[in-house]
């Protein structure tokens, strides 16, 4: 009942947001598609005409709309609880419903977001089909990922306010490491690739995505199933650790 209890709470407070933040714009929700599409417009002004590189819009944008729902959802994630301090002083609310607000936040917009990369790949050429389903289980993953990583980012920066600057930082690094602006294919040695799709799987994900919207084929359902079943270990462990540390983590928020 309590899971339940704080399950509505986490969806009423991100709707709220949501909300709050559209009503202070002039362009209000339309920003959750302006917003991924230009980045991609960036992108490709830069690394196809400026230098080059050959990727089409689609391309980029097919990496560029899951790092931008994975890099905010970090850094949104990891100051949630060390920005939450007005409501952690006045009530002893579970400390990974500041994570999860964010994260939840973040994952509302993205339904949007991914309709309009499913038209610019019909757009391109590549026919709605039954076969575009299987984005759903990427989706699904990847919060799956999402959610520990922004817990666990919560928790350096709860203790370690400089963490949020490194936490930022790992964002560059990730956008760099996660082929949004070139092919995961293009790696020549095997054994680097698989490096990379095992500690990073943001690369796994996106082109995961490609794979089914633009080439018309599958991923490795093995390698997501692991990926999904330590992701789910991870936040178990870390909802123990929340609750095992909940006053400490209160103290440190409200004396900082």
């Amino acid at each position: 009942m309590a899971s339940l209890k704080l399950i509505s709470l986490v969806h009423t407070k991100a709707r709220m947001s949501l909300k709050a933040d559209a009503s202070r714009l002039y362009l209000s929700y339309l920003w959750w598609v302006l917003e991924p599409v230009l980045w991609a417009l960036a992108f490709y002004f830069v690394f196809t005409i400026l230098l080059g590189f050959g990727r089409d819009l689609l391309f980029i944008m097919a990496g560029k709309i899951p790092f931008l729902w994975f890099s905010k959802s970090i850094t949104n994630g990891s100051d949630s609880v060390a920005g939450g301090k007005s409501l952690i002083n006045q009530t002893n609310i579970p400390k990974q419903f500041f994570p999860y607000v964010a994260t939840v936040e973040v994952l509302y917009r993205q339904w949007v977001v991914f309709l309009v990369l499913m038209a610019m790949a019909w757009i391109y050429g590549h026919t709605p089909s039954l076969h575009w389903l299987w984005v759903i289980p990427l989706m699904i993953v990847q919060y799956l990922v999402i959610l520990p990583a922004a817990m666990f980012g919560a928790i350096l920066v709860c203790y370690v306010r400089d963490f949020k600057i490194l936490i930022g930082m790992a964002m560059i690094v990730m956008m760099f490491m996660s082929g949004i602006f070139w092919d995961l294919n293009h790696i020549a040695d095997p054994v680097k690739r698989d490096l990379l799709i095992t500690w990073n799987p943001l690369a796994f994900l996106i082109d995961g995505y490609r794979n089914v919207l633009m080439r018309e084929s599958l991923y490795d359902f093995w390698h997501l199933g692991r990926l999904a079943l330590v992701s789910i270990v991870a936040i178990v462990l870390l909802n123990v650790f929340y609750r095992w540390k909940s006053q400490d983590m209160a103290s440190r928020v409200i004396n900082s």
